[in-house]
């Protein structure tokens, strides 16, 4: 029990104890034989009197009392020193797993109370097997002890039953061997009620449980600045809330809210949380994660295929599809001399997307790019000849586009969008960037890889567009002159000669 503050933990402090089980005869040997040399007389009587707080044919809560009770049944002062004695008697029961204590704030009367869970005590099968209990056991009543214990719990079997030559067969009958139950008609009347009258603790179905105060401050440093303001949140359950709320959107267990709530930013200077910035600084460690776990996978797919192929069997190559000529794309320019129209998109169909990407560099595919479809292949599970038709057409934008558009932006953007319309099959890709290409003002052709330049509208609005001007064409008759133009030409040259001599002169 850690209790910082014994004014916290007084008699005048009121609590309950709850169990779900009964004591045999052989939980009280235990308790007499085995656990109270470890914990002690006065722990295993608190122990027996916490038990029957509540009716031993019953199982539940006991009423609410206050720890006065406690404090003069046991004849302990109600005092400093009875306080802590009582402390540590239930420490040592709840360090050998046979009580665990919770104290719950009250808002309404600004105080708390404190709940006794009581647990059954272990069987000797799986006390002995336990090795931190046993070796306490060990300390303190020494080795000897522990073995004679051990032995006083278990009876031998018959010896004609310890040979080995006797074939042992279960010959039981099941369940529904002897019993029918009527499972086509569902009694929810009976379901409800068996839960309202359920016992004390009904499983919870919480895939991720809340994330309390305590677990954030005790992770907290002391020296930060915004310790002052953590140490608010205490009481400010809305705000746990929200913070609860952002953990389990982004994923972030405790030791990551502990970290943001470190941050700058994060708290107003009268201390009161900001949940946006909050918000956005969890989002940034959302992203980062999911970019490293993407690395991950990368790197382990990789490592998985490297050793599948070199200890298994290579895998027998999936049957060659066709494409019908409704489907047929484009062959680029680069392959117009290396294969033709039914060879290259055969190629599309049938191979893998590694291989397409040899194909469209001479030498070592780059790396960065071959990062770029393997992050597809693995994250988005695209099948192959659909990347391969996605490889064809951003490979076809970047050798007749004005601008460089291979990036990974660029690309992943077409792949989510593909994930989207569900283009899971190689004809339905196809039709894919023939619609791209009509939105793009390109054609239906221009997916398929053929040329053109990129037109640019500057129209606004209802303004018409930018006015094309008219370029002078040289039509081969701007050099013919006449005799008389030759000579007024030939005369004006020589009057700007001379005038140009007569400077010269005045300025000399």
């Amino acid at each position: 029990m850690r209790m910082s503050n014994l004014h916290h933990f007084t008699e005048h402090h009121r609590y309950c104890v709850s169990r779900e089980f009964g004591l045999s005869s052989l939980d009280g040997r235990m308790l007499g034989s085995v656990y109270q040399p470890m914990v002690g007389a006065f722990a295993v009587s608190l122990y027996r009197l916490l038990f029957e707080h509540v009716p031993a044919e019953s199982i539940g809560y006991s009423e609410a009392e206050q720890q006065r009770k406690l404090f003069l049944t046991l004849g302990i002062e109600p005092n400093e020193k009875g306080r802590k004695f009582l402390v540590e008697q239930a420490s040592m029961l709840e360090a050998v797993g046979l009580l665990s204590t919770s104290r719950i704030y009250m808002a309404e009367t600004d105080d708390y109370l404190y709940e006794y869970e009581l647990l059954p005590p272990l069987g000797p099968a799986e006390f002995f097997a336990t090795q931190h209990l046993t070796l306490l056991l060990r300390d303190k009543v020494g080795k000897f002890a522990v073995l004679a214990l051990r032995e006083q719990f278990w009876r031998k079997e018959p010896e004609e039953w310890s040979r080995r030559s006797l074939n042992k067969e279960n010959i039981s009958v099941p369940f529904y061997d002897i019993f029918q139950l009527n499972t086509h008609v569902i009694d929810y009347e009976l379901e409800q009620a068996l839960a309202e009258v359920a016992t004390v603790r009904q499983p919870v179905l919480q895939e991720e449980p809340n994330i309390g105060y305590s677990d954030i401050i005790l992770r907290f440093p002391r020296e930060s600045v915004n310790r002052a303001h953590v140490e608010k949140l205490r009481f400010d359950h809305a705000q746990m809330g929200m913070i609860n709320y952002i953990a389990r959107k982004y994923g972030l267990d405790t030791q990551d809210v502990s970290r943001l709530l470190d941050e700058d930013g994060v708290f107003a200077p009268d201390g009161e949380l900001i949940l946006d910035t909050l918000q956005h600084k969890a989002s940034q460690q959302f992203r980062q994660e999911l970019k490293r776990q993407e690395k991950r996978e990368i790197a382990a797919a990789k490592v998985v295929s490297l050793r599948s192929a070199a200890e298994e069997e290579p895998p027998i190559a999936p049957p060659e599809q066709s494409v019908e000529m409704e489907y047929y794309v484009e062959v680029p320019p680069q392959f117009m001399s290396k294969c033709d129209i039914h060879q290259y998109n055969m190629m599309l169909r049938n191979e893998p997307y590694t291989r397409l990407l040899q194909t469209f560099f001479p030498g070592t595919v780059p790396g960065q790019l071959l990062d770029i479809f393997d992050n597809i292949n693995l994250n988005y599970k695209l099948k192959s000849e659909v990347i391969n038709v996605l490889i064809h057409y951003v490979m076809t934008l970047a050798a007749t586009s004005g601008e460089q558009r291979m990036n990974r932006n660029f690309v992943e953007a077409i792949a989510s969008n593909m994930l989207m319309k569900q283009v899971n099959t190689y004809e339905k890709a196809v039709r894919y960037i023939r619609d791209q290409s009509k939105v793009k003002g390109k054609g239906a052709g221009a997916a398929a890889g053929a040329g053109g330049t990129r037109q640019r509208n500057y129209a606004k609005g209802n303004r018409p567009a930018k006015p094309e001007i008219p370029i002078s064409v040289d039509d081969g008759t701007a050099g013919a002159v006449s005799e008389e133009e030759f000579a007024a030409m030939m005369k004006m040259a020589a009057d700007i000669k001379a005038s140009k001599k007569k400077g010269v002169t005045k300025t000399q």
